[in-house]
This record gives structure tokens, sequence and C-alpha cells, in this order.
């Protein structure tokens, strides 16, 4: 169950609201709609405690998180990182800042054609993650296997805060799970460089020099890619592995075949995520960086 289902719509709630920049009006339009709850500067945020039921506050506070253009995130009084265990985060668009298939196709020269597919099935437009996906694999057939190289080294810039987020979550005890429907060989090169316990994820393959349009899963089937069930099952995973349970577990992503993953972990996260993904949890960040998330904890 997650964090939103488990709070439940009367029980009582603290308003965290954040933003580049989060301009004092924006504070004092919070303070006068809830003008019980007491504020508490943080770090980086400013915590309104005791806003009231969950319910009765959440449509107020989304017209006036629109208006002043910030995150505004309700959260139970006294949630903890330390109560959890894993922190399982998505790789493309999410941990980075890019695509890497669309990275891939447009040094192809494919860009728009492959695009136009990851869109839509991000979007939730194509229900079939796993045929979208070879669908757009398939388009590479024949591009020259050192654009993969170019890619890892050039072009994965990682999201605003992703390390500060990861730094935390080691510090409060949490194990990392990179899980990603795109490929081992871009995720295995943030998991060196960033110290990330597991990496699940697709392979694509490569016959000498060339790519051959064939993605395969993590263990060599065709049949057998991640995909939407494929993530909450590698969550599910990860949990069994490190000891603990997806009520102990943290997922981030943003899109669409993140969605079983994150209602089966207690805090599910949409990050800079598409309608489809925010309207499936009640936790988002559009605004801030991944380190946005340490500003709901108490700890």
């Amino acid at each position: 169950m997650s964090a939103a289902a488990a709070r439940g719509p009367d029980a009582p709630a603290d308003l965290v609201l954040q933003a580049p920049g989060l301009a004092p009006e924006a504070v004092d339009a919070f303070r006068c709609r809830f003008p019980a709850a007491v504020l508490h500067p943080q770090a980086a945020s400013v915590r309104l405690a005791g806003v009231g039921a969950a319910a009765e506050a959440a449509q107020a506070i989304a017209e006036l998180a629109r208006r002043w253009r910030c995150d505004a995130t309700l959260v139970p009084p006294r949630l903890s990182l330390s109560q959890f265990r894993l922190l399982a985060i998505d790789m493309d668009s999410t941990l980075i800042r890019i695509e890497c298939l669309d990275e891939l196709a447009a040094l192809a020269g494919l860009g728009p054609e492959v695009a136009a597919i990851t869109e839509a099935a991000m979007q939730g437009r194509i229900t079939d993650y796993a045929q979208s996906l070879r669908r757009r694999v398939a388009l590479l057939a024949g591009a020259d296997a050192s654009l993969v190289q170019t890619v890892a080294d050039q072009r994965m810039q990682l999201s605003p805060g992703a390390e500060r987020l990861l730094q935390a979550a080691r510090a409060a005890g949490l194990r990392t799970l990179l899980v990603t429907g795109g490929f081992g060989c871009f995720a295995r090169v943030l998991q060196q460089r960033l110290g990330l316990d597991a990496v699940r994820a697709n392979e694509i393959e490569v016959d000498g020099q060339r790519l051959t349009g064939v993605v395969r899963g993590p263990d060599g089937h065709p049949d057998r890619l991640i995909d939407a069930h494929g993530k909450a099952a590698a969550l599910k995973e990860a949990c069994a592995r490190f000891g603990c349970s997806p009520a102990q577990a943290i997922a981030i992503g943003d899109g669409a075949n993140d969605i079983p993953m994150l209602a089966l972990a207690h805090l599910g996260i949409a990050y800079h995520a598409k309608p489809k993904v925010q309207e499936s949890t009640g936790y988002a960040l559009n605004h801030c960086g991944l380190d946005g998330v340490l500003e709901w904890f108490s700890d």
C-alpha cells in the first residue's frame, strides 16, 4: 500500500512547500488558506504543520500550487527516511535528464520517429510498453554500436539533486536499485559512477560493430522484457534480496510504465512526470530536483 493510501483521506497531514526561489507571497497564500497550521522553515522548504484532513485540503493545495508554480506536498507528520530500507529509481528522465534510446536514435538520424513512440508510451497512449520498445529498437538495426558509448560518455547528465538524494539514502541505511525499461549498458555506467547496489534493465543486442535491432530482457530472453510489471517485480525481488518489504520501499519514476512500481512501494513518487503518472500517486515533484524528496522527512 502506498503512503498516500495509508495516510487516508481523514488523517492529519503536514504540507511541504518548495520550489527554486519560492516566493514569500506563495507561502503567505498557503498560510492564509490554512491559518491554523504552524509554520516551520526547513533547509530548502517550508513546512505547514497541521493543515487538517488531507481530503479537505488537497484540491485547494493543487490550485495554489499551480498558481504559484511550486511543489506542495501533503505528508504524514512524522514521516522518517530511516523507516525505509530501499530506494528504487527509474533511469531515463528520472535519475538522468535524457531518454537514452531517443539520444541513440538522434545520433543515428532517426530521432523524430523513435521519440514519437517514446512519448506515446510514457504518456500511456501505447499500453504495451514491451512492444513499443521492440518497435523503437528495431528502427536502429544496422546503426553503429559506437553510438552507445557516445551517449554514455557525453549525454547522460544526472537530474538535479540526484547525488544528494542517493547520499542521504545511503546514510539512512537504504539500499539502492536502478530499475529501467532501458538498457543495461547505460544503467551499469550509472551504477559504477554512483555506487548503486543493484540494477535491473533490458539489453540491446550488438553484432560486431552494429546494433541488430533486437532487445532482450535481463536474462537474455527477447520475450521477457522489463516493462511496467517487470519494474514492479524487480522492486519485489530487490526487497527480498535486501531483507525488507515493499512497505519499506521508496520508488521514483516519470512514465506510465512506472505506475505499478510506484503503487507497490510505500512511497511512490512521480518526478516531473506525465499526467497519468501524477494522477496515480499523491506524491510528486514538478519544480524541484530529486533531493526535494528529502524535505518531506522529519529526520
